[in-house]
């Protein structure tokens, strides 16, 4: 597998990946923070086939899923804990609002251990803590109150 890292001046960076069955992926990284997921044909490498524009919390989705990782270090089998981190998207209720708003343990038992922001992570954020768009929250609890906590977050 080959990568490569190319800087798009103006624009961002472009990081390129070229798997081991020769099929090309590019992600282009924007200076005001937008994504492009890109797709090249296995017969014209430079030719891009479909772009897709990524939000920030859908590229940290899809960094999570594509890293096994954090996955298999984060199921704590045994003694009935699980720990997740749950995105803050523009359509949640408590973008732009404190952290005590959301009354995560009261409401599910889950604990907000910390948030991962863009440029840093602050961990065990007190309820004066305010979220914004973009936000990680590394969330602690049974299946039942990150489930239930990841529905608050998300307005469901």
């Amino acid at each position: 597998m080959g990568t490569r890292r190319t800087t798009l001046p103006g624009v961002g960076t472009q990081y390129d990946v070229t798997t081991r069955a020769g099929r090309h992926l590019s992600v282009v990284v924007h200076q005001d923070g937008r994504r492009f997921l890109g797709f090249y044909g296995a017969e014209d490498p430079d030719s891009c086939q479909v772009s897709i524009p990524l939000e920030g919390d859908e590229a940290a989705v899809l960094a999570r899923l594509l890293d096994p990782t954090p996955l298999e270090a984060v199921h704590t089998e045994g003694i009935g804990l699980v720990t997740e981190q749950i995105p803050v998207n523009s359509r949640s209720p408590y973008a732009g609002r404190l952290l005590g708003d959301t009354r995560a343990r009261t409401r599910t038992g889950a604990s907000i251990v910390a948030v991962m922001r863009r440029t840093s992570a602050h961990p065990s954020p007190g309820p004066d803590f305010r979220l914004a768009i973009g936000d990680t929250l590394v969330v602690v609890g049974t299946r039942e109150g990150v489930d239930a906590l990841a529905a608050i977050v998300a307005g469901e």
